[in-house]
């Protein structure tokens, strides 16, 4: 006798929770998803250049250019991280105005502007940890793989310089897991007790996206993924530190 499929009802209130506040500022999200594309495009062509010029390629490796519309897709593809990274802050910055009024701070706005300073400074630390470290790690280890096994080194412009964007971006996006964790309990969009039940299916998660960000070996799976599990983590120790949490709202 086969038993019905369900799913867990708190991990169904934990998705309904975040569901929830994404599609109530779904219109925001769009909009400056599309400033990104629009702004991105006309600026992939410097950012390519200073890419290709910043002593990232390995010796003996060739950046190449197969199809025609390669460059054009390119273009998009910066376009849209651009605006993948705006929305980000968008939500960012809701969760620090409403983090401001959950406290019932009488100047929600410098909820606001502490948490965009300190977006920044993670931001800033994701570039330079994924910039100095596992860039210039992983591109190595790419082209020393392919060398040994006597392969030839030329690689795809956009999958060169996507790969490098996107690990940047993921860096930026991952180091903010603390300031998002603590907004999210500040605000109540959800609860401590949800977080602590789960986390390892979060951690499970950004493992998961963590390999779509590097090659697959062990070494890069952990040092893209570990820094964003210790920082969420540390977030939940300044949590239960500081007491400030709200009930998440069913």
């Amino acid at each position: 006798m086969s038993e019905e499929f369900s799913i867990d009802p708190e991990i169904r209130n934990l998705f309904k929770q975040v569901s929830e506040h994404i599609r109530s500022r779904l219109k925001l999200i769009v909009a400056l998803f599309i400033i990104g594309i629009a702004i991105g495009i006309p600026l992939s062509h410097r950012v390519v250049d200073w890419l290709l010029g910043a002593g990232l390629v390995p010796s003996d490796v060739n950046i190449i250019i197969l199809t025609p519309v390669e460059f054009i897709m390119l273009q998009v593809r910066v376009g849209a991280w651009l605006g993948a990274g705006l929305a980000v802050l968008a939500l960012i910055i809701d969760g620090a105005w409403k983090s401001g009024l959950a406290k019932k701070s009488p100047r929600p706005t410098l909820s606001v502007i502490v948490a965009v300073i300190t977006a920044t400074i993670l931001a800033v630390i994701g570039i330079i940890y994924s910039w100095y470290l596992l860039t210039p790690m992983l591109l190595d280890y790419l082209a020393t793989d392919a060398q040994s096994a006597g392969l030839s080194t030329e690689w795809r412009l956009s999958s060169f310089i996507g790969f490098i964007i996107s690990l940047c971006l993921a860096c930026v996006i991952g180091f903010q897991a603390p300031l998002i964790t603590t907004l999210s309990l500040q605000t109540g969009a959800v609860d401590r007790a949800t977080l602590l039940a789960y986390r390892r299916h979060i951690w499970f998660i950004t493992f998961v996206l963590g390999a779509a960000f590097s090659p697959p070996d062990p070494l890069s799976l952990f040092l893209v993924s570990l820094p964003i599990i210790l920082l969420f983590e540390a977030a939940l120790i300044w949590n239960k530190i500081t007491g400030e949490s709200k009930d998440a709202s069913v």
